[in-house]
């Protein structure tokens, strides 16, 4: 049997485990979901959120990127937010990004990637918006490092100057923000406590009346 093929064979033996476990289980998945999360995360297939967050089926709305970017030109990424926020009305967004990822390291190595190149030039603006940092830094892993936490946090702030992320925090305390980053080589989630209300100067000219 293939990989592939033992896909669909664990399937069947979930299934059936599932319901012998709770016979109600794929009618109450059915009936919809009310997810207190959104979780914005890399395409890396070494970095599964419902492994390391815990979350049951329903709790988490996820959506994953090379690079787990927010950009401006992706239209993608607004829908799932918009829905995220107007619909499900998640009290938390969370951007997580990793160190050793694939995406942050083809920005640093500048080569010629070709239809990839629109895409990971974003992460090249976070290297350009914090270059006096970055540039001071004593190696090149301190360098990837730290551009992985820098490209969360600008992340964070491209979620904060969408209008109907202003709306709902207007009329409320939700949703909240949040940046993490996953640490492969040790299996541990780091909170980089992103507080957007200091970055006030930074979303100014993004405020929306």
């Amino acid at each position: 049997m293939t990989l592939y093929e033992s896909v669909f064979a664990y399937n069947r033996q979930w299934v059936a485990q599932q319901l012998e476990e709770d016979a109600d289980y794929f009618n109450r998945m059915a009936d919809g979901q009310e997810p207190e999360f959104l979780y914005i995360g890399c395409s890396d297939s070494r970095v599964q959120p419902e492994d390391f967050m815990g979350v049951k089926p329903g709790e988490v709305f996820v959506h994953r990127n090379i690079a787990n970017l927010v950009a401006n030109n992706d239209t993608n990424s607004y829908a799932v937010l918009q829905y995220a926020v107007k619909f499900l009305k998640v009290k938390h967004i969370i951007v997580c990004g990793h160190y050793g990822c694939g995406g942050i390291k083809a920005a640093m190595d500048r080569k010629d990637l070709g239809a990839l190149n629109s895409w990971i030039r974003n992460i090249g603006d976070v290297h350009r918006l914090h270059r006096q940092e970055l540039d001071a830094l004593p190696n090149d892993e301190a360098l990837f490092r730290r551009l992985v936490e820098l490209n969360v946090q600008e992340q964070c702030l491209n979620i904060m100057k969408l209008a109907f992320v202003q709306q709902a925090r207007a009329e409320g305390e939700y949703p909240r923000i949040h940046g993490w980053v996953y640490d492969i080589a040790q299996g541990t989630v780091r909170d980089l406590l992103i507080n957007m209300a200091n970055f006030s100067e930074e979303l100014a000219p993004y405020q929306l009346d």
